[in-house]
């Protein structure tokens, strides 16, 4: 297959995922594994789950980080920018839309009736990709048991990095006691960039050197980045709470990255202009990071004590996963018609493994709209 073949095939992929992925991380993460490991077999489950690893392990948005994986994976440099710009573009483009509309009318066209549907259904989705991951990472009983130590501490709401990076520690040291040897740690520098508190201008400039630093240090979910915005914008007075709080509203109504509420915020602030700019700088770092990053992973994998320690992220980083679905679960399954579609999701799900998760979510979102007229 050709080079260009190749990233025909990424542009299509992720320009699909990137519409139809709903439900945060947890599902375009289900989403991808069933398309490039189980339907298109691009990468092997435990490749894949050292990429997923190691998105777990650098700052900024896990999902997308990982399309950017399997994009260089797929076809090398020229495939880690087609598969993550394609991922990242609708949602941008349809949080734009949201934006305007919201900066010129001041409210958004009602859509709850389609996500009483679509949240059960994204459930399912995850639960049916996560299956068979969960089997390929527990390898060994320490594993288990850390899996199990991070699932409930991350359903006590114990920090996600803390957890990830405590999995691979705690893993290395069951390794060199059982080992009776020292293991020798390696590190992965990751430049931290500063930028000045004093910052009061709203110019592109300013707007571009924010979120190239929030871009650059966040770890963990979505609302971790709504905490960096309360801080970086509405405690100076950039952006009012009410317009957080509607941004954090589209993030989650929307398909694609989490991140793309950034869009939405620069919009509020500087218009078109302010839009592009905060965008390219939150996914900026990520590009750059994966780039530098992709190729080590093999060659770390052959290294025993790292190998050990990535066991371990990937344990936690699937026990992460069931515990946002826990939760997500808790929230989103409240009556007997959430329970129905969420049934026959997973029914669907772990029936027809090849289905496109396109369908699960289309037919989530009927069902919700259909049921919310009985």
């Amino acid at each position: 297959m050709t080079e260009k073949q190749r990233l025909k095939e990424l542009a299509q992929l992720f320009l699909k995922l990137g519409i139809i992925g709903f439900g945060g991380p947890a599902a375009h993460i289900a989403m991808m594994q069933n398309e490039v490991v189980f339907k298109r077999k691009w990468l092997d489950e435990q490749h894949f789950l050292d990429l997923l690893g190691a998105t777990h392990l650098i700052p900024g948005p896990n999902s997308t980080e990982l399309a950017i994986h399997i994009g260089h994976e797929r076809a090398g440099v020229k495939g880690l920018v087609v598969a993550g710009l394609c991922f990242i573009l609708p949602a941008v483009f349809i949080t734009g839309f949201f934006a305007w509309l919201y900066k010129e009318y001041g409210q958004f066209p009602e859509i709850q009736p389609f996500l009483y549907g679509i949240k059960p259904a994204i459930i399912a989705i995850i639960l049916g990709a996560i299956f068979p991951l969960a089997k390929k990472s527990f390898k060994t009983i320490s594993l288990g048991i850390i899996g199990v130590i991070v699932l409930v501490l991350s359903l006590l709401h114990f920090n996600e990095i803390a957890l990830l990076f405590g999995a691979g520690f705690l893993s290395l040291f069951w390794f060199s006691i059982q080992n009776n040897k020292s293991v020798q740690r390696n590190w992965i520098p990751i430049g931290i960039l500063s930028v000045p508190k004093t910052i009061l201008m709203t110019s592109n400039w300013n707007l571009f050197l924010i979120f190239l630093k929030i871009g650059s240090i966040l770890y963990g979910s979505g609302y971790v980045l709504f905490a960096f915005l309360d801080a970086e914008l509405v405690s100076k007075g950039l952006l009012s709470r009410t317009e957080l709080i509607d941004a954090i509203a589209v993030g989650q109504f929307t398909p694609g990255p989490v991140f793309s509420s950034v869009t939405f915020v620069g919009y509020q602030i500087n218009g078109f202009s302010g839009a592009a700019v905060s965008t390219l700088a939150i996914f900026l770092p990520s590009f750059v990071i994966v780039a530098l990053l992709n190729p080590l992973v093999k060659k770390l994998r052959n290294s025993k004590s790292f190998s050990v320690f990535l066991d371990a992220v990937n344990v936690a980083s699937v026990a992460i996963i069931i515990s946002i679905c826990i939760q997500m679960g808790a929230e989103t399954i409240t009556d007997w018609r959430t329970i129905v579609i969420a049934i026959v999701g997973i029914i669907i799900a772990f029936s027809f493994r090849k289905i496109n998760s396109a369908f699960i979510v289309v037919g989530g979102a009927f069902l919700g709209y259909v049921l919310t007229l009985v």
